[in-house]
């Protein structure tokens, strides 16, 4: 499956000095035979639609198609909470946007992309929810910090 990690996630595989929100956030890549694959991970995961009333979630019907028709699925399953975004605030072209940019970190025995610190801002700044808003300066300083320090991303 072809996806890009965005949001706090990504800020932190490169060593943000942020804290961790309680999702992961993901752009998939839109394509049919992606959007198939995602369908099918989903289902072996037992993924279910996250909200406030039901903490297990809700179960959900979804297949390659349904999946892309939505901008937005917040989701849990039993690892945990997680968010896929198909138009992420400041990157109307999705994946394609952000996969330009992104980088191929190692997470434990897992490799991921993840979305590049610039565009981890960019987002959030466009999104100006005040959660994002509140993590900026620490992104900002740790940016700055990064190209003084002339240090590439993981």
């Amino acid at each position: 499956m072809q996806y890009v990690v965005i949001g706090a996630y990504a800020a932190l595989a490169q060593d943000a000095p942020i804290d961790p929100t309680r999702d992961i956030d993901f752009t998939p890549d839109s394509t049919g035979a992606n959007l198939t694959r995602l369908s099918t991970a989903l289902k072996e995961l037992g993924a279910r639609i996250r909200t406030t009333d039901a903490p297990d979630g809700l179960p959900f019907e979804q297949d390659g198609p349904s999946l892309g028709r939505a901008a937005m699925w917040n989701l849990v399953c039993r690892h945990g909470e997680f968010d896929i975004c198909f138009r992420p605030a400041g990157f109307d072209g999705g994946y394609r946007a952000l996969v330009k940019n992104a980088h191929r970190v190692r997470v434990r025995e897992v490799e991921v992309v993840i979305a590049d610190l610039d565009d981890v801002i960019r987002s959030k700044e466009e999104a100006g929810r005040p959660k994002d808003l509140a993590v900026l300066p620490a992104l900002y300083r740790h940016r700055q910090t990064r190209s003084r320090d002339n240090r590439p991303a993981r």
